[in-house]
């Protein structure tokens, strides 16, 4: 085979792999955008690399993807973003290929919105082994290998991350799908009315809420707790109004989605998605709602967005 038809092949053995490593990265980041550019520094590294000498490409990518994240993860940057207050995951259209294997409920969760949040508080090294472990099976031996730690030391780091992310999680399991979307629905119509007590029937006692700010513009996360606040700040913010209709740029649709495999609602103005409201469920209640309006969090939302046939909207007009 001459060079060019290597290189070519050795492309094709990298793309065969984009889907896994871009899910993998996403899982760790918590950001699409930084994923994708992850996997394309894992690209060049393959490219500069002496690919006749690694054995298991697999195993090489899944370890360059991997170090490239925890760089990342503990760059000066990242840590000024990551503890100013002002951090969320990036939602993702359920289908999303970074969204990666969701065959268990550890694979599902470990995608979550919720969990991605809840990974804030593990170490660049815990998150690593907790993903790794939970989302792609790897043994402990593995992770050693690709983290350059002791297997002892795999299982330390997930036992700690195990630990922080389930004494931190409200509610488990999978939820059914059309009893999800009943009680968004419920919560949608009760919002858009301001029946206030109903609001907070559908709340669980502890519940909570996260808000960017309207347009995103928050220097921090809002963040709301007991039942009766949330339901007086949904129920002032999904009132429209003139002003409100001025900020989008007109009068978007309501539609229901599925996001990161939780269900949401979404407000489009056309065919861009300006905002995304996401629920946790538990007990037929919500445990947590998350208002994204920052355009940079939305960009791959939208896109996936427009490649679908939109079912009727909740709202035609808001």
């Amino acid at each position: 085979m001459d060079s060019a038809a290597t290189d070519r092949f050795d492309v094709s053995r990298f793309e065969a792999g984009r889907s896994r490593l871009a899910s993998l990265a996403y899982r760790l980041l918590g950001s699409a955008t930084d994923a994708e550019d992850a996997v394309q520094d894992a690209f060049l590294h393959w490219q500069a690399a002496d690919r006749q000498r690694i054995r298991e490409p697999e195993a090489w990518l899944t370890k360059v993807v991997t170090n490239l994240c925890l760089d990342r993860l503990r760059s000066a940057q990242a840590r000024r973003e990551r503890t100013a207050g002002a951090w969320l995951p990036e939602p993702l259209l359920d289908g999303d290929v970074l969204l990666g294997p969701a065959d268990t409920f550890e694979q599902r969760e470990s995608v979550s919105l919720a969990v991605l949040m809840l990974m804030e508080r593990l170490s660049p090294m815990e998150r690593a082994v907790y993903v790794l472990r939970e989302a792609f099976a790897y043994g402990h031996a593995e992770i050693a290998e690709i983290l350059d730690i002791t297997e002892s030391a795999s299982q330390q780091h997930l036992h700690r991350a195990r630990h922080r992310v389930t004494s931190a999680r409200r509610g488990g399991g999978d939820v059914d799908p059309a009893s999800a979307r009943r009680i968004v629905e419920e919560f949608l119509a009760a919002a858009s009315s301001g029946r206030t007590e109903q609001l907070v029937a559908l709340l669980t006692d502890d519940a909570t809420a996260f808000s960017d700010g309207a347009g995103g513009l928050a220097e921090k996360l809002l963040r709301y707790d007991t039942p009766r606040r949330i339901a007086a700040v949904v129920r002032a913010g999904f009132k429209p109004t003139p002003a409100k209709r001025r900020l989008a740029g007109g009068t978007p649709a309501v539609h229901y989605a599925s996001v990161n495999g939780a269900p949401a609602i979404l407000f489009v103005l056309g065919d861009q998605v300006i905002g995304a409201v996401t629920f946790d469920v538990a007990g037929g209640k919500i445990a947590t709602v998350r208002g994204i309006a920052a355009p940079t969090r939305l960009v791959r939302l939208t896109k996936a967005w427009r490649q679908q046939v939109p079912d009727t909207p909740l709202i035609a007009k808001w």
